[in-house]
């Protein structure tokens, strides 16, 4: 079964990096329930709490388990290079 823990990580450690933990002192718990403090947390913050949200969402939808979960922590293929015979 798919798991999200890729984007908890990832969120955890921008969390983690953000000003609101590191300047001013507040826990991480804090500085998401608070909304006065949500100015000093990065937007990219912001948006990997939104991707956590909708990865663990999407583990209860039973149409979206048949399907899979996107962005559930797996990293796109790398893309080839342009030397590849196909490339033209």
């Amino acid at each position: 079964m798919p798991s999200c823990d890729g984007i908890r990580d990832e969120f955890i450690q921008c969390m983690l990096r953000s000003e609101c933990v590191l300047v001013d002192r507040h826990s991480v718990a804090e500085c998401v329930r608070n909304k006065d403090l949500a100015g000093s947390v990065p937007n990219h913050c912001h948006l990997l709490r939104q991707s956590l949200f909708d990865c663990k969402r999407g583990l209860l939808d039973m149409r979206r388990r048949l399907r899979g979960v996107p962005n559930a922590g797996i990293k796109p293929p790398e893309t080839p290079d342009s030397s590849s015979k196909w490339s033209e």
